[in-house]
């Protein structure tokens, strides 16, 4: 016998209910902190959960939410949706210098849904990183240089690419938080620092000062 749903915890209603509240309320979704345990659940797979419709209309609101952040990405655990879908987009406004260094070009819009990615090759490449749902705070992440990502888009159409630089970031944060996974569990601890300190310190090109001065590796 099934269980009855506790409707007095909006995380605990089917998803497209969940959604569809989500939605009624307008304008940007409210995005969920570290803490929640939404953010430490493995996501369930998207299986149709939600009508073409009403996924549209999701996939729009994560879009308006990731920009009004502002972010590059948003996976839906992060407004409260334990399901496996993110959204990932990228206009890079950064220098030249910090361009080159990073591999960081600019990304269209793109959904992801139930992706997957595996490391291509084996280098790795740290940076600072950040997270809508740690705000305040940075922290230097060695993740793989060059990733291939499976996935679908919002239409049922097969994704299957490779990235590189910081899309490849992206890539892996999105999903990463898929799998209940923060950035903070991959990152460098002693290189944990607010916003403010990483304008002010540790704003060059690559964190080879920070990891010196702080006092964790790098990797190579």
């Amino acid at each position: 016998m099934a269980s009855e749903v506790d409707r007095t915890d909006p995380h605990a209603l089917p998803i497209a209910e969940r959604v569809e509240q989500l939605l009624a309320a307008g304008g940007p979704l409210p995005i969920v902190a570290a803490g929640h345990p939404v953010l430490r659940r493995a996501a369930e797979p998207f299986e149709g959960q939600l009508s073409p419709a009403l996924l549209a209309r999701f996939v729009a609101a994560l879009r308006t939410t990731m920009h009004a952040a502002p972010g590059v990405g948003l996976a839906a655990p992060q407004v409260g949706v334990g399901v496996r879908i993110a959204v990932i987009e990228d206009p890079a406004p950064v220098p030249e210098d910090i361009r080159a260094v990073r591999g960081r070009v600019p990304q269209p819009f793109r959904v992801l849904v139930n992706p997957s990615y595996e490391a291509v090759g084996t280098e790795r490449a740290a940076f600072f990183e950040g997270c809508l749902s740690v705000p305040g705070w940075q922290a230097v992440v060695a993740r793989h240089a060059r990733v291939r990502l499976r996935a679908l888009d919002e239409h049922g159409a097969e994704v299957d690419e490779e990235f590189t630089g910081w899309p490849a970031r992206i890539v892996q944060h999105e999903t990463d938080h898929l799998d209940g996974t923060l950035y903070l569990d991959r990152a460098e601890v002693r290189s944990l620092s607010t916003n403010e300190a990483v304008a002010a310190r540790w704003a060059q090109p690559t964190p080879e000062r920070a990891a010196a001065e702080l006092g964790f590796p790098l990797p190579g």
